[in-house]
């Protein structure tokens, strides 16, 4: 059985997906582009640039976002103008008229891609979509299992505890996925702040698997990323009987030199913690600069095999952006077909069963 453990359903990006306002699910997605492995064009001529424009190099909090009447575009883009100039970021792939992303259309593309499972991710640029997944999750058990998301800044105020107890008890969601995205509210507490201790208690009350995605802010350096890592050691080490998946695994930018890893011994230590595992997902931020099949991707997912082994690798795609780079097929193809140095066993436990046995999934 295939699990991809990271994949996306969501509403049309035109609307609020969720959000009190579209204007807010715009914010979302200008901070998310910010920064991103996607690519920007100049519009009248194809010219690549750097979004820079798109914030200010002195504030990487919301209040720094630029006025570029930034919007959604067709065909995967999402646009702004600057000094009378159009650009677009190329964020979706080219084929997505409509950036849409309904359940059937997952499917027909897990069909195609001969994938038999999904775990739906979330994410402000997504939308608050613990309903969405939700019903996706109750109309196609055998397809899809939902996690739920919360406002993360402030996941310990009255209304995200809430929301947490209603995703969880009455929608039915079986994990959670943290994005380590502090940037509308600031960056005044790491997820290891004592704050959110009665929200990670409450997480670990009702046993949902975390998934949580680390960022290198505010600083978009190393040292702001490996702060981050030790924030999430520190909530890992206190429940240590807990779950949790180091979602997009550890950076290639921060942690690799001359194209292998090359972990610190407090980053060595984390990764060797017993209740972590790490998502193996390489395409959706390396696949503008490596060519299919990642022979680069290929060395790093051997590396972590031999350190940590396959019961700790879970394989996701990050569909359906990850089309920007590759088709679905191909992005479980790299590992599926081309990583021949793991035995048909350690497949079995990257491409699936870890995942199932992660989230509760019978097969």
């Amino acid at each position: 059985m295939i699990i991809d453990c990271h994949a996306h359903i969501f509403q049309h990006w035109q609307g609020s997906c969720g959000h009190p306002s579209a204007a807010i699910h715009l914010k979302y997605l200008q901070k998310v582009v910010t920064r991103p492995a996607a690519k920007t064009f100049r519009a009248r001529d194809g010219k690549e640039v750097k979004p820079t424009m798109l914030f200010r190099p002195d504030d990487n909090t919301w209040a720094g976002l630029t006025d570029v009447n930034f919007r959604v575009g067709r065909h995967g883009q999402l646009a702004f103008t600057h000094e009378g100039e159009d650009y677009f970021v190329q964020y979706m792939p080219v084929g997505m008229q409509e950036i849409v992303c309904r359940p059937d259309f997952m499917i027909a593309q897990m069909i195609n891609a001969q994938v038999d499972h999904c775990i739906l991710q979330a994410g402000g640029g997504y939308g608050a979509m613990n309903d969405e997944n939700a019903l996706a999750q109750n109309l196609h058990p055998d397809r899809f299992t939902g996690l739920l998301n919360i406002d993360e800044a402030i996941a310990h105020r009255p209304e995200q505890m809430a929301e947490l107890d209603r995703a969880a008890g009455k929608l039915g969601l079986r994990g959670i996925y943290y994005s380590h995205e502090m940037s509308r509210h600031g960056y005044t507490r790491n997820i290891d702040h004592p704050d959110f201790a009665p929200f990670w208690d409450k997480v670990v009350g009702y046993k949902l698997p975390v998934f949580l995605e680390l960022s290198s802010t505010p600083n978009y350096d190393k040292p702001s990323y490996l702060g981050n890592v030790a924030a999430f050691d520190a909530l890992v080490r206190r429940f240590p009987q807990h779950r949790f998946l180091m979602v997009m695994g550890p950076s290639v930018a921060h942690l690799t030199s001359n194209g292998s890893w090359s972990f610190p011994d407090d980053v060595l230590a984390f990764l060797k913690r017993d209740n972590l595992q790490m998502e193996i997902m390489f395409p959706i931020s390396w696949g503008g600069v490596w060519d299919y099949p990642y022979p680069e991707a290929q060395v790093l997912i051997r590396e972590l095999r031999d350190m940590f082994g396959a019961a700790k690798l879970i394989w996701g795609s990050d569909m359906p952006n990850v089309e920007r780079f590759c088709t679905y097929k191909q992005c479980v193809d790299y590992v599926r077909r081309h990583c021949t140095f793991l035995s048909a066993a350690e497949k079995d436990l990257i491409l699936g069963d870890n995942a199932a046995e992660l989230i509760g999934l019978k097969h």
